[in-house]
């Protein structure tokens, strides 16, 4: 693909993100998509055969940049590995402060397409909560070997699921903050077991 290409595909899925992400991705139609991009309807079904395409993308392209977050806040944090987990949370908290927070985008598209199950974005979306989940088993493992990396990173995986959802429902970035202490309550137990910290 040539550059410009690359760049009009690039702008196009960045905007669509913005739009997918601020209204819910059945919302926004493919028209006003061109339209914000400056693209005819033409132009855009090349770089996307369907709308189905395009949001699959638009979590495509979050996958990385949203486990590097989690992966820098993880690492950046002081402490023991329970401070690091509650960290996480911590910082969630923060950014659903932000007037412009609507939630996990990925929980909200999967929540949107539950009546299609093998739509592209419901397969992404899986893709990155088990990419997050494996990563943050693989950081408990070396901080805690023997303490069941596997069940504890699926446990804190549904506290922070359960937490988007009560902050999303509530406007209340406080349910990260609890959801947090709980995980780090887990992963003090852990640390207890396998007498790691």
């Amino acid at each position: 693909m040539a550059k410009t290409e690359t760049d009009t595909r690039e702008r196009i899925v960045a905007t669509a993100a913005k739009l997918f992400y601020m209204s819910g991705v059945r919302a926004v139609s493919m028209d006003v998509i061109a339209e914000k991009v400056d693209l005819t309807k033409r132009t855009l079904y090349y770089h996307f055969r369907s709308k189905d395409d395009l949001i699959a993308a638009y979590l495509e392209e979050r996958d990385h940049p949203n486990l590097a977050l989690f992966q820098r806040w993880y690492e950046e944090s002081p402490g023991t590995v329970a401070d690091k987990v509650e960290s996480l949370f911590r910082n969630l908290a923060q950014a659903a402060r932000h007037t412009k927070w609507r939630g996990c985008g990925f929980l909200r598209t999967v929540a949107e397409l539950a009546d299609m199950p093998g739509h592209p974005a419901v397969k992404a979306a899986t893709i990155h909560k088990k990419r997050v989940e494996d990563w943050l088993a693989d950081a408990l493992e070396a901080a805690l070997p023997g303490a069941g990396s596997r069940i504890l990173a699926r446990q804190v995986m549904l506290l922070m699921d359960g937490a988007f959802a009560a902050a999303l429902t509530h406007r209340d970035p406080g349910y990260m903050e609890t959801a947090g202490r709980a995980a780090a309550t887990l992963v003090r137990a852990a640390e207890t077991t396998s007498g790691g910290a």
